[in-house]
């Protein structure tokens, strides 16, 4: 399998605007992580790109823990990409992005993000400063990332 990215590609540890802020995800965010989504799953399972899939479900800590670590563990192997969203002010969990490998030939990556319930306005200024991060910043030519209606 051809790599995500390419071996001299810098990956950003970070991505700011004067909202929220992006850094990779991993345990030390799982208690606000695990609050964050476990109060908004209805929300995020309505959220784009996630009305056909198999998360938000039921967790336990330790296994949201468990899986911040696979993550983590993606993010240093370079096989995948996930970013924590925090609040730029108070440094809340209010979300994730999501960058990942996709098997359909027309895209180079596959892009999810969802925000918890109480920050919903945030999804749409979300998803564009990701898309446009995306293009300017990351070696892709094609993204799958489904479009917020309020973009």
């Amino acid at each position: 399998m051809a790599e995500f990215v390419p071996p001299d590609f810098e990956v950003p540890l970070e991505f700011r605007t004067p909202e929220f802020v992006l850094e990779p995800l991993g345990p030390v965010h799982n208690e606000q992580d695990y609050a964050a989504w476990t109060s908004s799953m209805e929300h995020i399972a309505a959220t784009p790109g996630f009305r056909d899939g198999s998360w938000p479900r039921e967790m336990t800590s330790d296994e949201n823990r468990a899986d911040l670590q696979r993550h983590a563990d993606d993010f240093r192997q370079r096989t995948g990409f996930t970013y924590t969203v925090l609040d730029a002010a108070s440094r809340d969990v209010i979300g994730c992005v999501y960058i990942y490998p996709v098997v359909d030939e027309n895209y180079d990556a596959r892009v999810l993000s969802w925000v918890r319930e109480s920050r919903a306005n945030l999804d749409a200024p979300l998803w564009r400063a990701v898309t446009e991060w995306l293009a300017s910043d990351w070696p892709f030519g094609s993204v799958e990332y489904a479009p917020r209606l309020s973009s």
